[in-house]
Parts: structure tokens; C-alpha cells; sequence
């Protein structure tokens, strides 16, 4: 019996890959040093996987940024702004696009489905010239051989990639992008007879977009593209894997007859009703079956006996020698290895299993249905099951009746925003188009030092806050002499915003190597939740009643929301997850109304994430969206009128759940805008009334580029074309832990001096 990896983590178990990414980009080190480092993470990973006996090993699913960003390059469909002037991409050309360049913007960045992972979106129109300009697939593929080890080279499937892309800047946003797709399948049919040639026998499209609601045209595309291809893959075994959703019988159809595919991998976690249909619709005889019953998205431990039973029960179907065992999709949003995490807890080490630990699950359950069960290594994962289930640990009665006691009510202030509006701003005397930032600072060095030294107790308590105290104090002196209107502390407390709280708040774990990627180097630590969640202590209190001692002007709360906490954790998978969020809802609220209490006038609440968890299945969209904008209203449903609740939400399309967001009822929203083409204000063009606050972001902090005054008040004087004057908020796209202060201070000054002069011009219009 045959096993499979969908894909694995880049970054290295110590983060290797992010160290040599940031030493390159800062100049410190060679291209070769950064080639060094990827060439030896790729070996080591074929090799664990070798080593594990899995059979079909994927190739090119390494990356410098992102997958979509290498198909790019691959198709050489690089905008025009970037000047290339053709050949091979190199690093230059390639990280332009990722992060932009002192002379050009970042292409858009948005989130890979419903997962914490982001992609750079491709740029195309009908003038877009395609030519097979990285050969990054087949290297890595003779890479690997040359190392003994035969893989199945991935490349993202070319009508996922079309489907995936967004209309350059200048084309109607009506274009047809799948009418590319006669373009683009001649570079796919180069690259795969170099792989042919190279000696490959498998070749995996990943074509994930086949989970999502297609329509007629968009399925017959898929049956053209692989139609297209049928010629160039002869000889090749060819696997089509699809993951994070059920596959709707009509798109099941269509890939199921697809001539030129040998077999088709499925997600059996997040997919579980695919599993009907294979057993009401039937499978192709003949074909393979990757069975994706390995969850490659959370880190609790495989329940072995119930897989195998599955997978005994798909043997029936599609045969014994067809049945090959696989993760749900790629393991790159799991942390890599449980081996690293020498001081978890014992009781919840043993419930969990990272992608090293996953890859060994993988080929257990393989060589089970070969007959060649290793019956000590299944009873250690039945008894780590049982414990699991009946510890005490996992179950607080008292919070499951507070959140069982929600019901009935759907905790809005008793005060409409308008209303509200005017009361707040009586208190706080805000300018015409006040400023803002949206939490963090810079995290230097020296205070990723202090963090360190304090957590393994190098410090004592008192250097600790008297460190974090100074910072703060340089934090807010630099907003004032920047003449920022409404301030934040910098966060210079806080690693990681869903890391800090879940370390506060009871039923989290965590560890000290756990991290996965999110995009480019940024790589976050994601907390465990195990059990019950309640809040027994204040959290931020002390730090924003610090920071508001030391400046008269307003001073936000900072707290991350109930839905981003829970989607940016490894959730427990033992109870639905709207009930976990409700739990976090109250500790939150609990936070909210301390602040408050401690004169905190101006309290952020970021659901960065929201969007993030939309389903993406169109029917499932509304029971997500109830629970989580519910979830988010329970946390402030009992403050005062003159205290303003702000929340913030970045990297996602919003227009479509632009009512959603009215409905969560804040006073101020501060939202991504200006990477994304400021596609957010063709919604406000399109008629939405929105009455509340809003800051769409003036620049992208994700982009070392400092943008002018001139651009940073164009961009909102298109804002002030659809959003009311008395509503509109200046501020940056995100926080800016991840830029320098070098970048900070002249992007800010900018930012401050658009507001001012537009504050002008509309003064002496009047």
C-alpha cells in the first residue's frame, strides 16, 4: 500500500529559510548563501521523508515567497512595471513582486483560501505575454534525484491559476481570464517534457479551486486545459489534488472524467461528505485514490483506528493496489516537528502530531492496510486518544454554561452608531480625518532581547517592565512629535497578537518551535487550544493604563477578537468551533470592560481574521458569519456610548461580506486597502451606505517603500469620492512590527502631512 505527501513546510524546524530570506534582503548575505540554505532544507526533507517510506514524495513545493508566485514566474507574467526585459527570473524581478522595490509597489497579497497562508495574486489581461521563464520545477526535480530520491514534481494547476488571478491595472474588470488559458498551456507543456525528459513518471496539479461554487464555464475549462494537455502527458502518471473543502458532485464529475488523469487526491478531513460521494457517485475503475484522511491543517495526533477504517472502507471501492494514503492537503500549515518541543506538557505532547509526526502517521496507516500493522504504535495512539477524551483538564463546567447562557440575545449596544458617534466625539475633540496607526511598532532587536532574556529568566520582573516602560514612552513621544491624533503603546510586550493572549487565557498551549508560515519570512507560533477557554486575570490593563499616563491625547486598547484568536490557533477538534469562539467572546468582553473601568476611552478590538474563516462553500457562508459576527459583539456589547470600539481586518476580499461587517457594529473599522488595487471602495461606489467610522489603509506596510504625500493624499481623496468626510479615518494598511524605524518615521510623517493638507484644502473650500 502506497503513501503520498501532499506538501511540507519551508521554513526549516529553527527557521532557517526566514533567517537567510531577511539576511538577503537586508544585504548581510550572497544569493548563494540564500541558494546554500534552501538547497540544504530541500535535501533534508526528501531525505525525512524517504527515510519514513513514503512513496510518492513531492518536488517544487519549496519557495522563496509562494507557490502562485512561482507559477508566475514559471509563465514569465511579469507586469510591465517591474522591467523585465525577459530570461530566466532572478531573485530581483521575483521579490519586486513579493515586497515591491524603492521605485514600484508590491503585487497584491491576499489570503490562500480560508487559511492563514497568503499568496501573491497575479496581475493579467489580454496584452500579457507568457514564456516559460523559470525552471525552478525541473531543477528541483533533478535535485532531488540527483540525491537518490524519485519525486512527483507539484505545480499549481494551470485553470486554478487563471481563476486565482485578478485583472491588471488598466483592464476591464470584466475580462475573461480563463480565455488565457490557450496562452499560458504552451509553457505548461514545455515544462512538463523537461520534466519527462528528466525521467519523472508522476507529475501533481495542484487544482484546489475545484472545492469552491464553479459554474458550467468555469468546469468546461478545466476539461479544455487537461484536454489540451492529454498529448504532452502521455507516459506520465498524472494526480489532480484538490483540498480544504468538500468537491460538489458537478466539479466531481468533471475531474472524474478527465481522460489524461491517472488519480485524483481528495481532503476526507475538511471534505468529509466527498467520502458519500465516492461511495453514491462511484470511482473511475482503474484510477488512483489519494485518500487525504492525515489532517494537514491542525496538529492533534491522526485517531489511527477511525482512518483505518475509512480507508478499509474505500479499499472496497477502488481496489487494494488504487487506495494510496495521503495527508488532507499540504503539511506547510502545521508546525514541522514535535521532537522540537522539549518542554510541552507531557499529557498534551501525547495528543499531538506536527508534520514530521505526520509523514510517520502517513506511512502507519499504509503499511496497516498492507497487512503490516504496527500494533505497539496503534495502541499508543488509541491510549493517547483516551486520554485526550476523558482529561479533566480539557472540560470547565462553569464556562460552558456562560457560553451555553449566550443564546437568546444578540448583545448589541443599546445605542445606534450614528448617536454614538457624537457622543464619542464630544469626548475625544478628533479632527476632520483623524490619524491612526493599527497597533504595533517596530520590533527591534534589543526588544526582541528583552522578551527572550525575561521568558527564560536572565532578567528580573523589574528590568523587564522598566524595559518595556521605556519603549513605550519612545513609542508615543514619536506619534506626538509625528502629531498623530489617536496613539497606540507599540505592543512592545507582545511577540506574536494571538500569541500573548492565548499565554493569559486558560485551555492554551504552547510551544517554542510551532511555527508555520504565513507569508514571504513572516512565520507566527500559532497557540493550542485544548480545552475551555475563560480569561482569570486582566491581560492588557496594566500596560494601556501605563501608556495613557503618559500622553493626553487618546490612547488605544489593544486586544485581538474572539474569531482571530480562534482562527489563527490550532483548534480543538472535539467540539464545534463556534462554541470555542463564544468562550474566547467572553474572556475578551471581560477585557473590554476592564479597560474601560481603567479609562480607556478608545478600545481596539482587531478581527484580522474574519474574513479569513469564511467557508468556502457559498451555502455555509451565513451560519460562519452569524456565529462569528455575534462572537465579536459579545465583546462589547456593554460598554459605555463615549467609549469607541474600533476593530481592524487586513489581507482578504471584504466586498462580499461588506454587510457583515456593518452588522459587527463597531464605531470605527480600520481596513487593508491600498495593495489591494483599493478594491474595498468599489463597494461604497456600488451604493453600501456605511455609517460607522472607517480607515481604509493609505499605504501598504508589507513593502519597504515609503510613499509621497502627493500619493498618500491621492489615495484618500479617492476615499473622500465615496466615503463621507465625518467618517473617514487616515491610517496605515496594518501594524508595523515587521518594518523598520527608518521606514516608519518618513512613511508616518507622510501619512500625517495628506491628512493636514487635505484638512486644508476642505477647510478653505467651505
Amino acid at each position: 500500500m502506497a503513501s503520498h505527501i501532499v506538501g511540507y513546510p519551508r521554513m526549516g524546524p529553527k527557521r532557517e529559510l526566514k533567517f537567510a530570506l531577511e539576511s538577503f534582503w537586508d544585504g548581510k548575505s550572497s544569493a548563494e548563501d540564500l541558494e546554500k540554505v534552501a538547497t540544504d532544507l530541500r535535501a533534508s526533507i526528501w531525505k525525512q521523508m524517504a527515510d519514513a517510506g513514503i512513496k510518492y514524495i513531492p518536488s517544487n513545493t519549496f519557495s522563496y515567497y509562494d507557490q502562485v508566485l512561482d507559477t508566475t514566474a514559471m509563465l514569465g507574467a511579469v507586469p510591465e512595471r517591474y522591467s523585465w526585459t525577459g530570461g530566466e527570473i532572478g531573485f530581483s524581478t521575483y521579490f519586486s513582486m513579493a515586497r515591491g522595490n524603492a521605485t514600484v509597489p508590491a503585487m497584491e497579497m491576499t489570503k490562500w483560501f480560508d487559511t492563514n497562508y497568503h499568496f501573491i495574486v497575479p496581475e493579467l489581461g489580454p496584452n500579457t505575454k507568457f514564456s516559460y521563464s523559470s525552471h525552478k520545477a525541473v531543477n528541483e526535480y533533478k535535485e532531488a534525484k540527483a540525491l537518490g530520491v524519485d519525486t512527483v514534481p507539484v505545480l499549481v494547476g494551470p485553470v486554478s491559476y487563471l481563476l486565482l488571478s485578478k485583472p491588471a491595472k488598466g483592464v476591464e474588470k470584466s475580462f475573461a481570464l480563463l480565455s488565457l488559458l490557450s496562452s499560458i498551456l504552451p509553457v505548461y507543456k514545455e515544462v512538463i517534457a523537461e520534466l519527462k525528459a528528466a525521467g519523472a513518471t508522476w507529475i501533481q496539479f495542484d487544482e484546489p479551486t475545484l472545492v469552491l461554487d464553479l459554474d458550467s464555464h468555469q468546469l468546461a475549462a478545466f476539461s479544455a486545459a487537461y484536454t489540451e494537455l492529454e498529448s504532452a502527458l502521455s507516459g506520465l502518471n498524472v494526480l489532480i489534488e484538490t483540498y480544504f473543502a468538500d468537491i460538489p458532485a458537478e466539479s466531481y464529475k468533471t475531474l472524474t472524467s478527465l481522460n489524461s488523469v491517472t488519480a485524483y487526491g481528495f481532503d476526507l478531513i475538511r471534505g468529509a461528505k466527498t467520502l458519500d460521494l465516492i461511495k453514491s457517485a462511484g470511482f473511475p475503475s482503474g484510477k488512483y485514490l489519494f485518500a487525504g484522511v492525515v489532517d494537514g491543517r491542525n496538529i492533534w495526533a491522526d485517531d489511527l483506528a477511525a482512518s483505518l477504517t475509512t480507508l478499509e472502507s474505500l479499499e472496497a471501492i477502488v481496489g487494494k493496489d488504487k487506495l494510496v494514503v495521503s495527508t488532507s492537503c499540504s503539511l506547510m500549515h502545521t508546525a514541522v516537528d514535535l521532537v522540537n518541543e522539549t518542554k510541552l506538557d507531557s499529557e498534551i505532547k501525547s495528543w499531538l502530531a506536527f508534520a514530521a509526526q505526520k509523514v510517520v502517521e502517513v506511512n502507519a496507516l499504509a503499511k496497516a492496510l498492507a497487512g503490516q500493522k504496527d500494533e505497539a504504535y496503534f495502541a499508543a495512539n488509541a491510549a493517547a486518544q483516551a486520554s485526550r477524551r476523558s482529561s479533566p483538564r480539557v472540560t470547565n463546567e462553569e464556562v460552558q454554561k456562560a457560553a451555553a447562557a449566550l443564546k437568546g440575545s444578540d448583545h448589541r449596544r443599546a445605542t445606534n452608531v450614528s448617536a454614538r458617534l457624537d457622543a464619542q466625539q464630544k469626548k475625544l475633540n478628533l479632527p476632520v480625518l483623524p490619524t491612526t496607526t493599527i497597533g504595533s511598532f517596530p520590533q527591534t532587536v534589543e526588544l526582541r532581547r528583552v522578551r527572550r532574556e525575561y521568558k527564560a529568566k536572565k532578567i528580573s520582573e523589574e528590568e523587564y517592565i522598566s524595559a518595556i516602560k521605556e519603549e513605550i514612552s519612545k513609542v508615543v513621544k514619536i506619534q506626538e512629535e509625528l502629531d498623530i491624533d489617536v496613539l497606540v503603546h507599540g505592543e512592545p510586550e507582545r511577540n506574536d497578537m494571538v500569541e500573548y493572549f492565548g499565554e493569559q487565557l486558560s485551555g492554551f498551549a504552547f510551544t517554542a518551535n510551532g511555527w508555520v508560515q504565513s507569508y514571504g519570512s513572516r512565520c507566527v507560533k500559532p497557540p493550542i487550544i485544548y480545552g475551555d477557554v475563560s480569561r482569570p486575570n486582566a491581560m492588557t490593563v496594566f500596560w494601556s493604563k501605563l501608556a495613557q499616563s503618559m500622553t493626553s491625547r487618546p490612547m488605544k486598547g489593544m486586544l485581538t477578537g474572539p474569531v482571530t484568536i480562534l482562527n489563527w490557533s490550532f483548534v480543538r477538534n472535539d467540539q464545534p468551533r463556534f462554541e470555542t469562539c463564544y468562550q474566547i467572546a467572553l474572556a475578551i468582553k471581560k477585557e473590554v470592560e476592564d479597560l474601560e473601568a481603567g479609562g480607556i476611552q478608545v478600545i481596539q478590538i482587531d478581527e484580522a481574521a474574519l474574513r479569513e474563516g469564511l467557508p468556502l462553500r457559498k451555502a455555509e457562508h451565513a451560519f460562519y458569519l452569524d456565529w462569528a459576527v455575534h462572537s465579536f459583539r459579545i465583546t462589547n456589547c456593554g460598554v459605555q456610548d463615549t467609549t469607541q470600539i474600533h476593530t481592524h481586518m487586513c489581507y482578504s476580499n471584504f466586498n462580499d461580506i461588506i454587510h457583515s461587517i456593518i452588522n459587527m457594529d463597531a464605531d470605527v473599522i480600520t481596513i487593508e486597502n491600498s495593495r489591494s488595487d483599493e478594491k474595498l471602495l468599489s463597494v461604497f461606489r456600488e451604493g453600501v451606505k456605511y455609517g460607522a467610522g472607517i480607515g481604509p489603509g493609505v499605504y501598504d506596510i508589507h513593502s519597504p517603500r515609503i510613499p509621497s504625500t502627493e500619493e498618500i493624499a491621492d489615495r484618500v481623496n479617492k476615499m473622500l469620492a465615496v466615503l463621507d468626510t465625518n467618517i473617514l479615518w487616515v491610517n496605515p494598511d496594518c501594524g508595523l512590527k515587521t518594518r523598520k524605524y527608518n521606514e516608519v518615521k518618513p512613511a508616518l510623517t507622510n501619512m500625517v502631512s495628506a491628512a493636514k493638507l487635505i484638512r486644508t484644502q476642505l477647510a478653505s473650500a467651505k
